[in-house]
């Protein structure tokens, strides 16, 4: 019987392992980007939590002495956030902030503060 198969479960191993290598490789693309995926949506987090933290620090500072300073750092894990406080127009006073990641990434925004309420009133983010 084995003199008799001519060549059969050569080429049939051979397709099953090109088949499971192909299904392989396609699963292992797809992990890669599920990882990029993962580590990009924490640096997102990262940065809107930094961003907002920063923003309350601001708004609490306001609000217990009743002025933002002019200019300001404030140090993070992994990165700083600088910020600078233009003289109040009318009611509103227009915060400048500028976050500098470990990674090399730079994020800027702008806070609007009510100078009656002393609270944001308006965030914008400038890319």
């Amino acid at each position: 019987m084995k003199n008799n198969e001519q060549g059969f479960t050569y080429p049939l191993v051979l397709c099953l392992l090109i088949i499971f290598l192909v299904f392989f490789s396609m699963q292992m693309e797809q992990l890669q980007t599920e990882r990029k995926m993962a580590h990009e949506t924490a640096m997102i987090h990262q940065e809107e939590y930094y961003l907002l933290s920063s923003v309350k620090k601001i708004e609490w500072q306001f609000q217990t002495s009743g002025t933002i300073s002019t200019k300001g750092t404030i140090i993070y894990k992994n990165g700083t956030m600088n910020y600078q406080a233009d003289p109040p127009s009318g009611f509103v006073q227009k915060v400048n902030f500028s976050l500098s990641l470990k990674s090399g990434e730079s994020i800027f925004g702008r806070g609007l503060f009510d100078t009656r309420s002393k609270k944001l009133v308006k965030w914008v983010e400038v890319n």
